[in-house]
């Protein structure tokens, strides 16, 4: 209880500093339970490289674009009813994610090496399965997020449930959601196979 006392200090006194921060922790996390509790590594066997990239990919993009995102939804509809509740979400999913999606998918495989014929010919590929999957779950988390939980709050619902979902299936949940946040599912990596991306499980690695 004191170290969320504390961490609610901080917050307040340095928001930006202190969400930019939570979202790249949050997805090193994710990354560290993924390696270590689904694809069972060990440490020894553990890719701290990946770690790193996600966390970079947190700090460096994610949490500043989804916080500043909720930032900029909150003043355009700053109730909060029900209906402004939908009304965000709608934006969110409708307008956000979308955008987010093909801005993040480009810059993990940029940062994993891809050349830009290979990035664009993976965006190609996944991007539709990835919109599509993102639309089964995130619109009823952000409808809940947006009603229930505070402004400085909210950016933990998508980051938070990337410990869970990271990985599972080759995916990571970045919005994001976020996504980020609209929910990203994706992961780091570069493309090994051929095979086509489902709606369940989109293998970049």
């Amino acid at each position: 209880m004191a170290l969320w006392r504390a961490y609610q200090r901080a917050l307040t006194v340095h928001p930006w500093k202190v969400q930019v921060l939570t979202a790249g922790s949050l997805m090193g996390l994710g990354d560290i339970i993924s390696q270590q509790l689904v694809e069972r590594r060990g440490l020894r066997e553990h890719q701290t490289g990946r770690t790193l990239t996600m966390v970079s990919l947190g700090c460096g993009f994610v949490g500043p674009v989804v916080g500043g995102w909720y930032r900029v939804l909150d003043r355009l509809i700053p109730g909060t009813t029900k209906v402004d509740a939908l009304k965000k979400m709608l934006l969110d999913q409708g307008g956000f994610a979308p955008c987010f999606l093909g801005c993040f998918l480009p810059l993990v495989g940029a940062l994993n090496g891809l050349s830009a014929q290979d990035n664009w010919a993976k965006l190609r590929r996944d991007y539709p399965d990835a919109l599509v999957t993102n639309y089964y779950l995130w619109p009823a988390v952000q409808l809940a997020n947006f009603y229930l939980v505070p402004l400085h709050y909210s950016f933990l619902a998508p980051h938070s449930s990337s410990s869970s979902q990271h990985r599972s299936c080759s995916v990571d949940w970045p919005w994001s959601s976020v996504l980020l946040l609209s929910g990203i599912p994706t992961c780091p990596g570069r493309l090994t196979g051929s095979r086509p991306a489902s709606l369940h499980c989109l293998r970049l690695w």
